[in-house]
């Protein structure tokens, strides 16, 4: 167990990973110890073999786990055994024989553009300060295709509307500055307005705030935004990273540079942009099928 906190507070503190990503780790390696201690008797991750690690993956596989889930939870055990190799503490690494399972290639969902005119431009939101803030964080997850926790960090002062630009803290601390357009800075400007009437000169320097003034939490923006995508969409995902999809394929879609689209999420690879590419691939498949003689 003391191998287990060693490692998630050298991810929390060296490697700066997120509270989503620590309590991920965190549920991966209980699930496999709780495992490996029913099963077999280990009472210790670390004193596992490949047998007995594979017999763990054939186990999530027999109770209908999605592989996609499979392999994260496999990229946790590589990462904590190369941590326990750095450190001398196992000699071998007992995933690396493990074979992922194959994940079938699934493409983000967006919503159509005229679904987000819809929502953005037709849909009526209360005055109050909950609906100003509401359809402010909507146009801010569609124009600037930020990340749940992006939003949820961003300070009043990381708003520069005089310049046109947002300042956002990715991943690792990974710092990066957004355009926004006229639009969304008209926007923000009406709800620090509102902001500043609703709470006055409050100490709370995040963006946005709940009704009693506290910053927002996850699940209140997830559901926020569920709850006003359900009113133009029926897809199966309505979630803010659905937004952050929507955003980067409606700039591909009009022509956007794939490299400036990674700059603009904040990848670290062209490799995790270029999913985005197949669903404007697909929509001129569509155009070509119903608009060729030959198709």
């Amino acid at each position: 167990m003391q191998a287990n906190e060693t490692f998630l507070n050298y991810l929390k503190y060296e490697k700066r990973a997120s509270e989503h990503t620590l309590k991920a780790y965190t549920s991966d390696l209980a699930q496999v110890a709780s495992f490996l201690d029913s099963t077999f008797d280990i009472k210790a991750i670390q004193e596992a073999g490949h047998a007995q690690l594979r017999s763990w993956m054939v186990f999530l596989l027999q109770q209908g786990q999605e592989p996609r889930s499979i392999n994260r939870k496999i990229s946790t055990l590589k990462a904590y055994f190369k941590y326990l190799r750095r450190l001398g503490m196992v000699d071998q690494d007992p995933t690396q024989r493990l074979i992922r399972p194959k994940v079938a290639k699934r493409l983000p969902m967006v919503v159509e553009h005229k679904q987000m005119e819809q929502l953005l431009d037709d849909q009526v939101f209360a005055a109050n300060y909950e609906g100003v803030r509401d359809k402010t964080m909507l146009e801010v997850f569609y124009g600037c295709g930020i990340r749940l926790a992006e939003l949820i960090g961003l300070k009043v002062m990381d708003v520069d509307l005089r310049g046109g630009t947002i300042r956002v803290l990715g991943k690792r601390n990974k710092e990066r500055i957004i355009p926004m357009s006229a639009s969304l800075i008209e926007q923000i400007d009406v709800y620090l307005l509102q902001r500043n009437t609703t709470f006055g000169s409050t100490e709370n320097k995040s963006l946005f705030l709940t009704s009693k003034g506290q910053a927002m939490y996850p699940r209140l923006v997830y559901d926020i935004v569920k709850r006003n995508l359900s009113l133009v969409t029926t897809i199966a995902q309505r979630s803010p990273h659905v937004l952050r999809h929507t955003y980067a394929t409606h700039l591909l879609d009009n022509g956007a540079d794939l490299n400036a689209v990674k700059e603009l999420l904040g990848h670290s690879s062209l490799a995790a942009t270029q999913v985005y590419t197949h669903n404007s691939i697909e929509k001129l498949k569509e155009v070509y099928r119903k608009t060729h003689p030959k198709a």
